[in-house]
């Protein structure tokens, strides 16, 4: 998430705290401990307060593992985690694809809740086998009440939480279409969205009572991202089909290694080009390197004659490079997930066949007609 400081991995995991965190850790940690020096009020003064840092710590850590439960089983299936945040709603594990079935789509979405179930049922028999009192016995109730509710809450089949992807995978399962599992789940977390502003909005509104207004952020939250969800898989559906070939930029910028730069620079004027960068490529036609126009000014003008292209090109992140023929959604991950704004295409050989500009994908949306539902 934007603004989100990283402080460290957990398990190779990039692992990131939003700014909000800080906020629900205070208020949090204040909640618990006046919670704890009215229940115990032998403690010393500054021990209940303590004690509260404490349970929303173990709190955090709770919603923690149940993203950790989402990256195992998504690790597992060979999906790369690039990171895991926690911010005012929770956490967010991100993956870098989605699972390739429905099974596995389902699995990964269950996993989170089924760890925050277990955990529950850990808490709950340590409380009653250990024979605990005291505060420890009060901290160790609430967190067994906590995991349960984190658990149940993400079962509610509707997009973002786990229940609707969940229920994602199922309609994906039943009906073959992975879009449609999207927007039925997602028309369900908004569903799910609105009644949550409707019960934190109607005590306001009839009685002046603020007590719920905590359900007027969770249905924000869930209408906004369920609504993200619903655009996207519009997105997926209309370019389902389509290549990268499909949208390959027309004269794209490409030049041969074995020019010299006098012999590039005088076809860039013929030909007018506004390109500041040029992919190079040898006498076969495979890709090799790439020219920036600031290149240029590293080789003295008079030395241009005698430059070949090739002698100051730059090497290709082989991350940029996409063959031809791959789903058109796959170059749109490739592009968000290295956050550039281009691509460079080839055929299965390593033959260039020009460049794939964000840009293009963008006016390729636009134009495309909404696919007839399945």
């Amino acid at each position: 998430m934007n603004g989100s400081i990283r402080v460290g991995s957990l398990f190779g995991i990039p692992f990131y705290i939003n700014p909000t965190w800080f906020l629900v850790l205070g208020l949090v940690t204040w909640s618990y401990g006046e919670g704890l020096a009215a229940q115990f009020p032998y403690l010393p003064s500054a021990s209940p307060f303590l004690l509260g840092l404490v349970t929303a710590l173990l709190l955090f850590s709770s919603v923690l593992a149940h993203e950790l439960g989402h990256s195992f089983v998504a690790i597992k299936q060979g999906i790369k985690v690039d990171s895991i945040t926690l911010f005012i709603f929770g956490g967010l594990a991100s993956l870098e694809k989605e699972s390739e079935t429905p099974a596995a789509a389902f699995w990964v979405a269950i996993a989170g809740p089924a760890v925050s179930l277990v955990l529950f049922g850990i808490l709950t028999t340590l409380g009653f086998a250990a024979h605990l009192t005291g505060p420890v016995a009060a901290i160790t109730a609430v967190l067994a009440a906590i995991n349960l509710s984190l658990g149940l809450f993400n079962l509610i089949p509707g997009l973002p939480l786990d229940g609707g992807n969940i229920l994602k995978a199922i309609v994906w399962k039943v009906t073959g279409n992975q879009y449609k599992g999207v927007k039925i789940a997602s028309i369900v977390g908004q569903g799910f969205g609105w009644v949550a502003i409707a019960s934190g909005l109607l005590p306001i509104v009839l009685n002046g009572s603020f007590d719920n207004v905590w359900n007027l952020l969770i249905g924000s939250f869930l209408l906004q991202n369920a609504g993200k969800s619903a655009q996207y898989a519009r997105v997926q559906e209309r370019l389902t089909g389509l290549t990268v070939a499909d949208v390959v930029t027309p004269n794209s910028p490409m030049i041969h290694g074995d020019i010299t730069l006098r012999e590039f620079v005088d076809q860039r004027t013929l030909t007018g080009s506004n390109w500041q960068k040029f992919l190079v490529t040898n006498e076969s036609g495979h890709l090799v390197g790439e020219l920036a126009l600031d290149a240029l000014k590293d080789v003295r003008s008079d030395r241009w004659a005698h430059t070949a292209v090739s002698e100051i090109m730059q090497s290709i992140e082989p991350s940029t490079i996409i063959i031809s023929d791959r789903p058109l959604l796959q170059a749109i991950e490739q592009l968000e997930s290295k956050k550039v704004t281009t691509l460079s295409v080839t055929n299965h050989d390593g033959v260039l066949l020009g460049l794939l500009e964000k840009a293009s994908v963008i006016n390729l949306i636009h134009r495309q007609p909404q696919a007839n539902p399945a």
